[in-house]
């Protein structure tokens, strides 16, 4: 019956510390609130911390204030008009023979942390060859051995 209670004891002061430890992190990661103040943030471009996708940082400034929050650069995001301008975009235009292109026009949907953006905007890519694929009549070899 000791070995019980005592087993219970261990277990009760392990939750507790566990308990304590989980509210100081929480308290520790919350940050004053200096900037309740000011209510016309500017916020720069998401700058990421290699390379030229990924994990960022993003500096505002308020007054004579300024932060940094963390920021995310999507990897597929290659374009000129930058990543925190959001564009609903139409269909793909039938592909150009003399340059080679398709193109397609947005506008502006959104422009997050207001970020200067162009209300309408035009982009174009390669046209790429349609090649049928073959039905059922070819078969794919294996990378087994071969009988």
């Amino acid at each position: 019956m000791r070995s019980l209670f005592s087993i219970a004891l261990v277990l009760l002061v392990v939750l507790m510390i566990t308990v304590e430890a989980s509210m100081k992190k929480k308290e520790k990661g919350k940050e004053p609130k200096a900037d309740a103040e000011c209510s016309e943030w500017q916020y720069g471009k998401c700058v990421p911390n290699s390379g030229d996708c990924g994990a960022g940082i993003r500096e505002a400034t308020c007054n004579e204030q300024t932060k940094k929050t963390k920021c995310k650069v999507p990897c597929n995001w290659k374009k000129d008009f930058g990543a925190d301008c959001k564009y609903k975009f139409g269909r793909w235009a039938e592909c150009d023979t003399t340059t080679g292109t398709r193109s397609r026009s947005g506008t502006l949907k959104k422009a997050l942390f207001n970020a200067e953006c162009q209300s309408t905007i035009k982009v174009s890519k390669p046209c790429t060859p349609k090649t049928p694929k073959p039905k059922g009549g070819e078969k794919k070899k294996g990378k087994g051995k071969e009988n």
